[in-house]
């Protein structure tokens, strides 16, 4: 939220049905579930983080650039507790033991004669079981599939079902269908929620702020192209037009991924661009090494790369191996910086030793020429 705002969302927990189970674990339970829900809407850095609000469990969801806010509460804040329920004679309902927790996977399918769209359930091997001993006891019964606490299909059973795989339908529309079916796979909520407090909010940094950076960012690119330039002259001037291919493709992959660029993000991006920076300059140095010791400019710029590359590679492999365990082993903007430093990195490498290189063989060339 810090650049672009977006939607600030507050869930407390209803704990009074939780049992012997401890409020933190459960917290703990629907900010798992949640980061899921969040992945499947496609926002990028979300922050999900537990809190106490005096005695009440909530769960506080920042969402970066979120439009359709509507959407998002729904697939968020429904408790997606799914259960099959025998129908008694006089419709009374009863449990039956199989749930959303037996389910392996969930997809959209299509009805072959009406082309309506309708949710695929498949179980795993115990859930595969339960519904074969279900289908075969309440042959030609209606059984109920209930969404939290609400009957949303109740088909007659037809035949013994033994594949351990089932449909919902209903009135869906295509969207509904997703979203249901989402929710499915993201697991249900281990307790209800209820949003208590929902706000829209703006650029923390504000629009002036935010062209400051980018501004101070700009100058710092200037005054490092400046230095390469002065100090490795024609070299210099060959990274610097390396450097502006780097951070055009970086830019149009960020575009591309999409990446919310937060602060954790342009830090990652600004980080890359030193990186690229210092793997030009040892380059550079060992091209003048190897003038030094009496070689010819083109046979120097040939070993100064030869001789770079072991370094450049072994420093941007141990950075990229940060990277991964970043983004595995956090959430949120930990994992955005994560995500723009390995992008910058593996682009860095490609403008230093083959943009870099290539513009290099190409100027010898011609003034050997």
């Amino acid at each position: 939220l810090d650049l672009q705002g977006g939607t600030r969302l507050v869930y407390q927990l209803d704990i009074s049905k939780i049992g012997e189970k401890s409020p933190s674990a459960a917290q703990q339970g629907v900010v798992d579930v949640i980061e899921k829900r969040i992945n499947f809407l496609g926002v990028s850095e979300p922050v999900i983080q537990p809190a106490r609000l005096g005695s009440a469990y909530v769960v506080i969801v920042e969402l970066p650039g979120v439009s359709d806010i509507n959407r998002a509460k729904d697939l968020i804040g429904k408790t997606a507790q799914l259960k099959f329920m025998e129908v008694g004679p006089d419709n009374s309902l009863s449990e039956t033991g199989l749930t959303g927790a037996n389910l392996k996977n969930s997809d959209v399918q299509f009805d072959q004669k009406t082309g309506e769209p309708q949710v695929g359930l498949e179980f795993d091997n115990e859930g595969a079981k339960l519904f074969e001993q279900l289908t075969q006891k309440n042959l030609q019964k209606p059984l109920a599939i209930q969404l939290d606490e609400q009957i949303i299909s109740a088909p007659t059973v037809q035949s013994v079902i033994t594949e351990g795989k089932a449909v919902i339908t209903g009135n869906f529309t295509i969207k509904d269908a997703k979203d249901l079916s989402k929710l499915l796979n993201a697991g249900a909520l281990p307790v209800p929620v209820n949003i208590v407090e929902q706000k829209n909010v703006t650029a923390s940094l504000g629009t002036n702020s935010v062209q400051q950076s980018l501004l101070g960012g700009l100058l710092g690119v200037l005054l490092v192209a400046l230095f390469m330039i002065l100090y490795y002259r024609f070299f210099g001037f060959l990274a610097v037009s390396a450097l502006i291919i780097y951070s055009l493709v970086v830019i149009s992959l960020l575009k591309l991924i999409p990446v919310t660029m937060t602060l954790s993000g342009i830090a990652g991006f600004i980080l890359s661009i030193g990186m690229a920076v210092d793997a030009n300059i040892l380059i550079f140095e060992r091209t003048k090494e190897e003038t030094r010791a009496g070689k010819s400019i083109d046979v120097a710029a040939e070993e100064g790369f030869r001789r770079a590359w072991p370094s450049i590679r072994d420093s941007n492999m141990s950075s990229l191996i940060t990277c991964v365990i970043l983004y595995y082993g956090t959430t949120g903007l930990v994992r955005g910086f994560a995500v723009t430093l390995a992008l910058g990195i593996l682009v860095s490498m490609f403008t230093a030793i083959i943009v870099t290189r290539t513009f290099l063989r190409l100027s010898l060339r011609r003034a050997i020429k």
